[in-house]
C-alpha cells in the first residue's frame, strides 16, 4: 500500500483516538491523559520515548540510522469552553472542550507515526530520525509569559532538529483540500495593557481633575485613526482594543482607566511601527496631565515557512494526493506557537481542510470536523518527513 491507503486503512482507529481525546479534554499544562495516550502509542511502535517535557509534553524518536533530524509537531490542548453539540463523543469534562482541533492533530500524528514505522521496518524509509512532538499548551501562557512550544524548546526538543512540520486541521476549509503558502502564514501576536491614570473629582467640576476616561477615548482613537489608509494586515499589522475599563460612579470623573487589547504582525519592523502607534497616541496625553503606562506581555512570533521545507513537503503532498487537491493559503492574522519551533529550524506549516457539510468555526462551542480528515493529516506529515529526508 502506499502512504495514503496505509492512512486510510488507519481510519476507524484514528478516529477512536480522536473520540477518546474529544471526550476527556485537557487545558493547557494538564494534558496528563492526552501525554500518557501519545506515550503508551509510541512505546507500543517500540520509538524511544520522553515524558514530562515541558512540564507535560512527549518526545518519541523513529531512528533509523545516520542522516537528517525532522520533527513533527501536534499541539495537545483544549479551550475553556463548554460543549453544544449532541454528537456521542461530547465532552465528559464539564466546561472544557476541544474546539480547535488539538484532538485531531494528536490523531494524526500518532496515525504518521505508525505510518513511519511500517515504512522503517520494511525498510523503504530513508535513513535518519523522524522526532515527534506531542507538545502542551499552544492556546496560552503560563504564569511566566511562556507556551508549550517555548517551553519544549527550553528543554531540547528542537536541538539537531535539521527540519520542523507542523500542521492545523481547519475546520471552515473543505475537506480532501491542503493548504499550503512559503513566508509569512500565522502572524506575531502580542497582548498590550494600557494605563491612564487622571486625577478623581466631582463630574460637576471637572476642571479640578483629569479626566482618565476621555483621555483613555482619545488614545484609543489616535491609535486607530494613525493605521495607513487601506492598510493590509501583513504589511501594516493590526492594533485592536477588546476590553476599557475603569470609574467608579456616574458623577466622579475616573482617576484610572485600563484598555487591553492585541496587535498583529507578520515582521520586526512591523512590530516597532506599532509599539510606536501606541507610545505616539498615549504618550501626547501626558500633556493634559495623565500618566500614562504601556506594558506589553511577551508574545507569539509569526510563523514564517520556509521557502525550500515549505516546497518539498507540498510536492510531497502532490505527489501523494494531486495538483488540484493542494491550493494556496493567504497568511492569517491568527498566532501559532509553531512559530518558535520553526524559528529553531527551517519549517513549514500547512492547513487540512475538514469542513462538515456545515462548516465549524474554531473556538466556537459548536466546532466539530469531518475526521475523513484524519488519515490525510496522518498522510501528509509521513509524506513530509519521507521527502526531507531524502532532500535534506
Amino acid at each position: 500500500m502506499n502512504l495514503l491507503e496505509q492512512a486510510q486503512s488507519l481510519a476507524p482507529e484514528l478516529t477512536a483516538i480522536r473520540r477518546d481525546l474529544h471526550q476527556h479534554p485537557e487545558l493547557s499544562f494538564q494534558e496528563v491523559r492526552t501525554a500518557g495516550i501519545a506515550a503508551t502509542e509510541m512505546e507500543a511502535l517500540g520509538l524511544s520515548v520522553r515524558t514530562g517535557v515541558g512540564r507535560t509534553g512527549v518526545i518519541a524518536e523513529l531512528l533509523n540510522g545516520e542522516g537528517p533530524v525532522i520533527a513533527l509537531r501536534a499541539d495537545m490542548d483544549a479551550l475553556p469552553i463548554k460543549e453544544a453539540n449532541t454528537h456521542d463523543f461530547v465532552s465528559q469534562n464539564a466546561g472544557i472542550m476541544h474546539a480547535c482541533g488539538h484532538d485531531g492533530h494528536v490523531a494524526g500524528l500518532i496515525g504518521a507515526a505508525r505510518i513511519l514505522a511500517k515504512e522503517r521496518d520494511s525498510g523503504r524509509l530513508p535513513s535518519g530520525t523522524v522526532r515527534f512532538l506531542f507538545q502542551p499548551s499552544e492556546e496560552t501562557t503560563d504564569d511566566e509569559g511562556r507556551s508549550g512550544a517555548m517551553r519544549m524548546v527550553d528543554e531540547g526538543a528542537m536541538e539537531g532538529v535539521d527540519a520542523v512540520v507542523g500542521l492545523h486541521l481547519g475546520g471552515p476549509l473543505p475537506c480532501g483540500k491542503i493548504f499550503f503558502a512559503a513566508g509569512p502564514i500565522m502572524s506575531g501576536a502580542e497582548e498590550l495593557r494600557i494605563e491612564v491614570h487622571g486625577k478623581s473629582t466631582h463630574a460637576g467640576m471637572p476642571e479640578a481633575g483629569v479626566d482618565a476616561l476621555v483621555l483613555a477615548a482619545r488614545g484609543v482613537v489616535a491609535a486607530q485613526d494613525a493605521a495607513p489608509e487601506n492598510h493590509s494586515p501583513v504589511e501594516d499589522g493590526i492594533l485592536s482594543f477588546g476590553r476599557i475599563t475603569g470609574g467608579t460612579a456616574n458623577n466622579v470623573l475616573a482617576d484610572l482607566v485600563t484598555i487591553e487589547g492585541t496587535m498583529r504582525f507578520f515582521s520586526e519592523e512591523v512590530r516597532e511601527r506599532l509599539h510606536r502607534r501606541l507610545d505616539e497616541a498615549f504618550g501626547v496625553l501626558e500633556e493634559s496631565g495623565a500618566k500614562i503606562t504601556i506594558n506589553i506581555g511577551t508574545g507569539y512570533l509569526p510563523v514564517i515557512n520556509d521557502d525550500r521545507i515549505t516546497a518539498s513537503v507540498r510536492a510531497a503532498v502532490v505527489d501523494l494526493l494531486g495538483e488540484d487537491d493542494v491550493l494556496p493559503i493567504a497568511p492569517m492574522t491568527l498566532a501559532e506557537d509553531f512559530s518558535f519551533l520553526a524559528n529553531e529550524a527551517p519549517g513549514t506549516f500547512f492547513w487540512v481542510g475538514a469542513a462538515l457539510p456545515r462548516p465549524r468555526m474554531h473556538h466556537e462551542a459548536d466546532f466539530d470536523i469531518d475526521e475523513a480528515a484524519l488519515p490525510l493529516a496522518a498522510a501528509t506529515l509521513a509524506a513530509g518527513a519521507i521527502r526531507l529526508l531524502e532532500d535534506s
